[in-house]
């Protein structure tokens, strides 16, 4: 579980391309909306929101005002709070008070209390003690879909399905189903997702992608820009490009540090983003903008 917390106040629109990550997406909104646009579904504007698993990218846009706390989650955990199966919210962003949960209050009121707060130290705080204490109290995720996920997640998405599903003493079929109820995605699925964040990770750091398709466990070179460009809507060399060049406006905060997970397609005037790492870390805080 990480979070971050977000402030922007830029002088007009931002829009950023959020590519597939291998984490579920709650958002703690409590300023203006943001508009979630993605193939083949109507456009969602919302202030808080829940985001599961996804296999293609969302185009994210807001007024150039917005805060709130973003958490990241392992589906499972997800699951747990949820309760929802997971398969029903992938490739979506809904209102998450539109869902079931174990946070033992609405969503948008947790928002605001956390609006109300004076600081990001604070807010964290908030979110330590709600999150933890229900993930204490304990959900319905299956511990073995929890360690599929950990050991898939470790490989980089590489595990084959069938050694996977051998290591926490389960048939393919029997995993197939219990992942797409608690992760969102098939282990296959959700390792094409996995590969590609670690991949993106490489491209950033300036692997070419012969290397990187190689050490990724794609087929080919090819086989790489096929799954980016699918995932992305970019090739890879195009998307990194892209990168690059919006590197002259404020820096993109990425939403999982070092991936290459997003591209500002346009931007402009000041931000500041806080972020903290599991429960007892150090809140950090980078001016960057998002």
């Amino acid at each position: 579980m990480s979070y971050r917390g977000i402030r922007l106040a830029l002088a007009g629109p931002r829009r950023r391309l959020e590519t597939p990550i291998g984490a579920v997406t709650l958002l703690l909104g409590f300023d203006a909306p943001i508009r979630i646009s993605r193939a083949g579904r109507p456009p969602a504007e919302l202030v808080s929101l829940y985001n599961g698993l996804t296999t293609t990218p969302a185009l994210g846009e807001h007024s150039g005002r917005f805060a709130g706390v973003e958490v990241l989650l392992a589906p499972w955990a997800a699951f747990a709070l949820f309760g929802t199966p997971q398969y029903e919210l992938t490739n979506r962003s809904v209102d998450p008070d539109e869902l079931p949960h174990l946070l033992g209050r609405g969503v948008g009121e947790l928002a605001a209390a956390l609006g109300s707060l004076p600081g990001w130290a604070e807010r964290f705080g908030l979110v330590d003690d709600v999150l933890s204490r229900r993930m204490r109290a304990g959900g319905v995720a299956s511990e073995r879909v929890a360690r599929a996920w950990s050991a898939l997640r470790r490989s980089g998405g590489a595990m084959p399905v069938p050694r996977l599903a051998d290591e926490v003493g389960w048939s393919v079929r029997q995993l197939e189903n219990r992942f797409r109820e608690q992760i969102g995605l098939g282990p296959k699925a959700a390792g094409r997702v996995l590969r590609l964040q670690r991949a993106r990770r490489m491209l950033a750091q300036g692997r070419s992608q012969a290397e990187t398709a190689a050490l990724c466990g794609f087929y080919d070179q090819a086989h790489l820009s096929g799954e980016f460009k699918a995932m992305t809507g970019y090739a890879p060399g195009e998307f990194m490009a892209a990168r690059a060049a919006s590197a002259a406006s404020p820096a993109t905060a990425d939403r999982v540090s070092g991936a290459a997970t997003s591209l500002v397609l346009g931007a402009n005037g000041r931000s500041a983003v806080f972020s903290k790492t599991g429960r007892g870390g150090v809140v950090q805080a980078d001016h960057t903008a998002v």
